[in-house]
């Protein structure tokens, strides 16, 4: 059975939670949030189950204690590992939140990272103070979806990039061992041939241990220009379409790393 999850910050919550301290039987107060959200909205009462993440990994398997004053007893402890061959997604943005769309959808997933990109025909633009509460807005969302999809590892939100910086993370990929993926509607290489090398990349990761990630570039809801995809190929990105039909900026991204996510082993 599954049960709700709920994520908590450790440095802000009331009673420290550090995983490597935790034990069987502790009684946890809970934070306000989670409290209003699992015994009010989600009207969970005494011995009922549920999970508490930082987000970075920790699980904790608790059972309502006493609701009143907000507390559960703790089951069991446990920490997932980082995923060694990561997942980010680019995403341009885009109007009507559909980029919003793109990164709830990539993030029950399973995508490691978001990256906001600034794109040449992003009608949308971060600016002054709306960049930051734009920000704060996908940081509810990553959060709000990583709880939906029981997940221990909330994606991280990286600061807003512009197209030059797109193209440093490609020369950046190279020297690396990473891996850039444009999505283009008038891309010649094939779906197939990114698999291949996605495959190779995780079997190098296996080898050795070391961290790599595979980036998938989405553009704003009138696509990439000519001059984007030009410059970030030229430093090193691999350009593809992904299938006959035109996808919205909202469900490419999604798509893509659903079908990564398959090559990774991470869907079985």
């Amino acid at each position: 059975m599954t049960f709700p999850l709920f994520l908590i910050d450790p440095s802000k919550d009331e009673t420290p939670v550090n995983g490597d301290e935790l034990h069987d039987g502790w009684v946890l107060t809970v934070p306000e949030n989670v409290a209003r959200h699992a015994f009010r909205s989600m009207r969970l009462d005494v011995g009922d189950r549920l999970w508490l993440s930082d987000g970075r990994g920790l699980r904790i398997l608790a059972t309502v204690h006493d609701p009143a004053n907000r507390q559960v007893r703790v089951e069991e402890v446990g920490r997932e590992p980082a995923a060694v061959t990561r997942l980010q997604l680019v995403q341009a943005l885009a109007k009507s939140g559909r980029d919003e769309q793109a990164i709830e959808t990539a993030t029950e997933i399973g995508v490691d990272s978001v990256v906001p990109w600034q794109a040449n025909r992003s009608i949308v633009q971060w600016k002054g103070a709306k960049e930051a509460k734009a920000a704060n807005k996908w940081r509810q969302l990553l959060d709000a979806a990583t709880e939906q999809s029981r997940r221990a590892w909330t994606p991280l939100l990286q600061p807003k990039a512009t197209s030059r910086s797109i193209v440093e993370m490609c020369l950046r990929a190279g020297v690396h061992g990473d891996m850039v993926i444009v999505l283009h509607q008038d891309a010649t290489d094939t779906w197939d041939s990114i698999e291949r090398k996605v495959s190779s990349i995780a079997d190098r990761c296996l080898e050795d241990g070391r961290e790599r990630t595979i980036s998938v570039v989405v553009g704003p809801e009138g696509g990439i220009s000519e001059e984007e995809v030009a410059s970030f190929v030229k430093a090193g990105a691999s350009a593809v379409v992904l299938g006959s039909n035109i996808m919205r900026a909202s469900s490419a991204g999604p798509v893509a790393l659903a079908l990564l996510a398959r090559v990774l082993g991470r869907f079985e």
